[in-house]
């Protein structure tokens, strides 16, 4: 999809949301920039991780996960909406009135990226402190290729686990644990 002919100006959360769920954007400091479709790699690994996590959360009620790409405000004027891969929400963090339909106001507590072949790795990590800053507590970046997870902190600290380390999920997902061998089992 083209970006639209006024994409020069300044645009908002909800004239994002506006564009419907076609539109495959992020928007960073009021500025459209297109998202690609993910290959089948990516995707395998995708559905790995939600399929690991949305075990351990049926036995630990404590949020909600989501995927394809829900957009999270992030901050305002100027708007800025990110997409995570994966994310997990705290039950606390919920609006009481149930899941809203437009974007998530706020940051979630945990976002998962998957290194695809074409990220550029400066723009991930920019993207990864925008997360940070705007109060997720817990980003994994998961790169197939060299078989590793990267976890960031808000504190500053990440740590790089190979294939011999575990993955966990510290205080965001209190028990999570799983051998990053075997995350990458089966994957192409």
């Amino acid at each position: 999809m083209a970006i639209p002919r006024e994409a020069e100006r300044l645009w908002t959360a909800e004239d994002l949301l506006a564009l419907g769920e076609e539109a495959r954007y992020e928007l960073i400091e009021g500025r459209l920039v297109p998202m690609s479709p993910t290959g089948l790699s990516h995707g395998y690994m995708e559905a790995r991780i939600v399929a690991l996590l949305w075990t351990y959360l049926r036995e630990h009620p404590i949020g909600i996960l989501v995927t394809g790409k829900v957009g999270f405000v992030l901050r305002r004027d100027p708007d800025t909406v990110r997409a995570a891969d994966i994310a997990f929400i705290r039950a606390d963090r919920l609006p009481p009135e149930g899941l809203p339909s437009g974007f998530f106001e706020g940051a979630p507590d945990l976002a998962v990226e998957i290194l695809s072949p074409f990220d550029r790795y400066p723009d991930l990590l920019h993207k990864v402190s925008q997360w940070l800053e705007a109060g997720t507590r817990l980003v994994w970046v998961v790169d197939p290729v060299r078989r590793t997870v990267t976890a960031f902190q808000p504190d500053g600290t990440l740590r790089l686990l190979d294939e011999s380390a575990e993955l966990d999920g510290g205080d965001v997902l209190p028990g999570f644990r799983y051998p990053v061998q075997d995350l990458f089992e089966g994957a192409l």
